[in-house]
Order: C-alpha cells, then structure tokens, then sequence
C-alpha cells in the first residue's frame, strides 16, 4: 500500500515546487496564513542579527526534533552545522534527549564545542543526558551563577529551565521552556514560570524556547507574560520549517533587552529539523538602564 501524504509533505511540496502554478499558490497561500496569524498581534524588532560590540550578544532557540530532519534521517552532525551557522553566545535547545525510557543526550557535543564553540552547561539528572525534559542549554562565553529546573503542571512530561548567567555584558535570568500541547496547561506552565522567574536578584529576563502557541491577541495561553516581557510578537515564523507560516517559537525579553529577531532559514536549517531556529541580539545594558527608569520612576510616583 502507497504511503499516504499530506500537503505538507516535504517530499511532495519539493516535487510540487517544480510547477510555477503550485509555487505561486504556495506564496499566496502563506502569505495568507501569515497574515492571519499575525493579526492583533504584536511586533518584535526585525532586522540583521549580530553583536554591536561588548554590550550586545547573540541568543538563539532551537527545536531540533530529536535530530530527526524533514527527510527522516537522524543527523546529530548536521544539527551541529546548523548550530555553528548561527553564531550564536548562548543557545537553548528543546528535544535535545530521548523523550521515552532513559534520557540519553542525542546531540553531537564535540562538534558544538569544536565548530560552535559553544560547551554545555550540565542540566540533566542523567549522566549521558543533555538536558531537563529536553531542554539544553548551551554557553560560548560567560558563567553560570545559579541554575533550576522547573517540573511544569501538564498531562504531559514537560519542564522549564531558569538560568542566572553572569555574561560578558552583564547578568542574565535566562528561562528555557518547552511548553505543553494543550493550551489549558500551557496557561499553567507560565504561571509556574512567572512564580519562579521572582526568586532572586532583579535583572533582564530573557525567555525563549518552542511555546507551541499560534493564537494571537486575547486568545493567546501566553497573555500573562506580557506585563514582565513586554511585546509577545508573532511575525517570526519558524514552523514546519520547509513552509513556515506558524510562530512557536519564541524570543521574548524584558522591556529594552531584545533589539533584533530573525529566523534562520538557511537550506540545510530547512531540512535539518522541523522547525528553523530563531535568533535574536540583546542588549543587557539597555534593558538594565529600562529597569533602572522603571524604578526611579515608581519612587518618584510613591514619594510625590
């Protein structure tokens, strides 16, 4: 019995794509669906990514699929080359681990170090795990001042990761999450993440990671982030990675830290994984000089 396929099947999209009426329908087709989604929601800073000197630095997230491409093949070797193409000084990656029976790590941790120059920062409960319920994180420069793993509420096994990062431009709360498929418990795990994120020192909060939510406007499970991480953008669309018109992956920093997004859609990005990596430039000392005026200001609104 023939394979059955879908639309999206990137076998037959890429056979379809030989037809300049099927690739001008599929344009159309997603510039629609892109602007749907994109309705009432908010814009993130657009343009190139890259670091402006010592106060900036580049972060990414990626959802690698369990090194499993579009094509089927697992590839941890090409996932890394994916990796290296960012550029990036810190990267949080999601499905990193087996996600049944033991959680062995399934990245290819030599090639990162020696083409990325990026080195794991030890999150896993398992010896040859990578990282929390897939969650890893990775470091070019900089070090870690505290670390916790956050089990989220959900029928499903998921989890969160809040870093402290003392970086070269400054320190940083960084959350990595994977967040659930339902949107009910999706609510939830932010709540988890919005109680955890208080715990200690004042500084810029970056979260990033695959939040699994396309729904704009009031009907977003992300809605309570908004007051701590400002625009919850939606025009950066990174999912299925050979046709992307679905933004679940996200960026979304303090008021002032995120100065730049885009998503990575190189040729070997589009069948290396599922979804196409988003990277974005921050900028500490902004959103540290943001905090700062939010402060005074408050002082001045209770002293006057």
């Amino acid at each position: 019995m023939p394979k059955r396929r879908t639309f999206l099947d990137p076998v037959l999209l890429a056979r379809l794509s030989r037809k300049s009426r099927f690739t001008a329908l599929k344009a159309r087709l997603r510039t629609r669906l892109q602007t749907m989604q994109a309705a009432g929601g908010e814009r993130a800073p657009r343009g190139g990514v890259k670091a402006n000197g010592d106060h900036e630095m580049v972060i990414a997230s990626y959802n690698v699929h369990k090194c499993i491409g579009t094509d089927g093949r697992f590839d941890p070797a090409r996932i890394a080359s994916v990796i290296t193409e960012l550029g990036a000084d810190v990267v949080a990656i999601q499905e990193a681990d087996k996600r049944f029976g033991r959680r062995s790590g399934l990245l290819d941790l030599k090639a990162l170090e020696r083409d990325a120059g990026l080195t794991l920062i030890p999150t896993s409960e398992e010896a040859d795990g990578h990282g929390w319920h897939g969650n890893a994180l990775f470091l070019r420069r900089g070090e870690v001042r505290d670390m916790r793993r956050l089990a989220l509420p959900s029928a499903e096994p998921r989890g969160a990761l809040v870093v402290d990062l003392e970086l070269p431009a400054g320190p940083l709360r960084l959350v990595a999450a994977h967040l659930g498929l339902l949107r009910r418990s999706r609510r939830w795990q932010v709540r988890s993440i919005l109680d955890a994120i208080e715990q200690g020192p004042r500084v810029p909060i970056l979260l990033v990671g695959d939040l699994n939510e396309w729904r704009p406007g009031s009907k977003s499970s992300l809605l309570e982030l908004k007051p701590v991480f400002g625009p919850l953008s939606q025009n950066h669309f990174s999912f299925p990675s050979y046709f992307p018109f679905i933004a679940l992956d996200r960026v979304i920093g303090s008021p002032g830290l995120v100065t730049a997004m885009q998503v990575h859609d190189s040729a070997l990005a589009k069948v290396a994984s599922d979804h196409l990596p988003l990277k974005a430039t921050i900028d500490i000392a902004a959103a540290l000089k943001e905090m700062r005026g939010h402060e005074e200001l408050v002082l001045n609104e209770v002293g006057s």
